[in-house]
């Protein structure tokens, strides 16, 4: 299991007294201020004072920032905590760092790779999966039919590509077109 995990990503400045859009990864994305100073990939530490909600995402007033020159500074940034500060999850829900790392296999129980990282850019959540027989990692959606097997405890996940996708098999080569 991961030691931090993103719970909130700092977007563009919101005004001209340092508040900034913040997108939360919460459950309840106005509980981000819950977990009191949070880090910054380079190790910086940042802390959110206040949050309310806008149009699609939050705005955020961090201690410290004040103008809108330093709140453009940290566009972009992404924020963690540390794992034992959250909540346990449910049996049947997990954090999407836990699936980093894990195993993924067919159905039949063949290797497929690894889960690289989990994505969302706007459209649902995507696997990014790391081929066995090497090469480009591949992106599949996130969904039941995709991913039907989820083993946190198994360290594997069970993964049925789209047949119009690329990713039918790792190592699979095209034919050639024309």
């Amino acid at each position: 299991m991961a030691e931090r995990v993103c719970i909130a990503q700092i977007g563009a400045a919101h005004g001209i007294r340092g508040e900034v859009r913040l997108r939360a990864f919460t459950a309840d994305p106005l509980s981000v201020v819950r977990y009191g100073v949070l880090e910054t990939d380079n190790g910086q530490r940042i802390e959110i004072e206040a949050v309310r909600p806008a149009k699609d995402t939050l705005v955020a007033r961090l201690k410290g920032v004040t103008d809108r020159n330093a709140a453009e500074r940290l566009t972009s940034l992404r924020l963690y905590v540390m794992r034992d500060r959250l909540p346990e999850p449910a049996d049947d829900e997990f954090y999407h760092a836990d699936l980093v790392g894990l195993a993924a296999m067919t159905a039949d129980g063949a290797p497929f790779g690894t889960v690289k990282a989990v994505h969302n850019f706007g459209a649902g959540d995507i696997l990014e999966i790391e081929p066995a027989g090497g090469g480009a990692t591949l992106m599949l959606p996130f969904t039941e039919a995709v991913v039907p097997v989820i083993d946190i405890a198994g360290k594997r996940v069970v993964v049925e590509p789209p047949e119009e996708s690329t990713a039918r098999s790792p190592g699979a080569q095209r034919a050639p077109q024309g």
